[in-house]
């Protein structure tokens, strides 16, 4: 299977629906169902472009089946997303557009790449592993939300959170 990264200059359909579909799995990580906006994932992307965030498809055999984001900040690269189609995954595709973010960083002089994870996404916490990153270094701490009911506790280091 060859697949072909291209930089994104504008937003189509499918890139869109990627979009869409990401937030959907993402919102599933905090055990939310939802349904696809790609009107919203169009506007989501067409939002990355205006900021002049890299946007990267990754296409085979003609056809989008993955996309990521990044966010440069003086040097730093952040990947804001990365999502692959559920058919086209563990087929190095994910590999692929991460290795084009680390590919930035290096062009800064740059050695690490910096990546937002929901820390119930277990499918990608595996992929950053198997690629070398294991360095926690943010947390994200807020009050519940109204009604919010929160199941979980994670443990980093000595603090406990209620999640």
């Amino acid at each position: 299977m060859c697949v072909e990264l291209i930089e994104a200059a504008c937003v189509n359909d499918a890139l869109a629906e990627m979009a869409a579909l990401f937030r959907v799995e993402l919102r599933a990580c905090k055990g939310i169902a939802s349904r696809p906006n790609v009107e919203a994932g169009r506007e989501e992307i067409q939002e990355y472009l205006a900021a002049k965030f890299p946007v990267f498809a990754a296409v085979v055999d003609g056809g989008y089946v993955g996309y990521m984001v990044c966010r440069v900040d003086g040097g730093t690269v952040w990947v804001e997303s990365l999502f692959v189609r559920e058919k086209y995954r563990r087929r190095g595709i994910a590999s692929a557009l991460h290795q084009k973010a680390e590919e930035i960083a290096a062009s800064f002089g740059e050695d690490t790449v910096y990546n937002y994870v929901h820390p119930n996404n277990h499918g990608m916490i595996a992929f950053l592993r198997k690629r070398g990153y294991t360095v926690l270094n943010l947390i994200e701490i807020r009050k519940p939300w109204q009604g919010e009911k929160l199941t979980q506790v994670i443990r980093v280091g000595e603090h406990a959170f209620d999640y």
